[in-house]
């Protein structure tokens, strides 16, 4: 049997080079603001008046899921900041919805192709390099779009990392989607919410405790499905040995 290759240094030129684009990008943004003057307060003034503009939404909207696809190299960046400020500089919810919605699945995708042409070898790199991928091993056994839904939504690995994983273990595509698009809805919902709801921080501060309380609520949620998962699917896993020592015995 051929020994599983090593992809340890692919990881580490990708996170390299993802950290470096993302942070040119906020060089590049910090001297556009203090060129133009843009500030937090002016921002979502300055996007409507972009708005007015020929294809002004859409090449900002276009920046926004680069920005997305990007960050999905990183497989540890949350995609939370991301889709906040989608929200803050985008005119109306409903677009930054949207938006958030088609960067969601284009970094859902990159990484698992990945994954899945990397493939066992893989595996092995993320469990040697990133400790908190031997959690998956608590869900051997279980429903793939279960398994994926809960993941995603609980947290438990950063999402660009578990896209990663679940590709390289070979995870059915159909299934990872749905899974991951159960999971990550709610929380690209609040998310996007969550930069809507800062453009009138100034007239109602306590506006912004909805989406945190909303985000608790999740977590605690969260951990309730992945421990009935986990506890589900070790019951089956001894089920399973227990039934097959008997037709042994047999």
């Amino acid at each position: 049997m051929a020994d599983k290759k090593d992809y340890g240094k692919l990881v580490k030129v990708l996170q390299i080079v993802t950290g470096v684009i993302m942070i040119a990008l906020v060089v590049v943004g910090i001297v556009l603001m203090n060129k133009y003057d843009i500030n937090a307060k002016n921002i979502p003034e300055l996007s409507e008046k972009l708005s007015a503009f020929a294809n002004g939404t859409l090449i900002v909207s276009l920046v926004m899921i680069g920005i997305m696809v990007v960050k999905s190299f990183c497989l540890i960046l949350p995609p939370a900041v991301v889709m906040g400020v989608t929200a803050y500089v985008l005119p109306n919810y409903p677009l930054a919805l949207l938006v958030n919605l088609i960067a969601m699945a284009l970094s859902l995708v990159i990484p698992y192709f990945l994954g899945r042409f990397t493939g066992a070898g893989m595996v092995d790199t993320l469990k040697k390099r990133f400790k908190a991928v031997s959690k998956i091993e608590d869900f051997a056994g279980a429903n793939e779009w279960k398994m994926t839904a809960v993941v995603k939504f609980s947290g438990i690995l950063p999402g660009d990392l578990s896209s990663l994983l679940f590709g390289a273990m070979n995870i059915s595509f159909p299934n990872y989607m749905v899974g991951a698009i159960i999971g990550n809805l709610p929380l690209i919902i609040v998310y996007t919410l969550f930069g809507s709801l800062l453009k009138d921080v100034d007239k109602h501060p306590w506006i912004v405790a909805i989406p945190v309380v909303v985000i608790v609520a999740f977590l605690l949620i969260s951990g309730v499905l992945t421990k009935k998962m986990i506890s589900d699917t070790k019951k089956k896993a001894q089920a399973q040995k227990t039934e097959t020592a008997e037709e042994s015995a047999e």
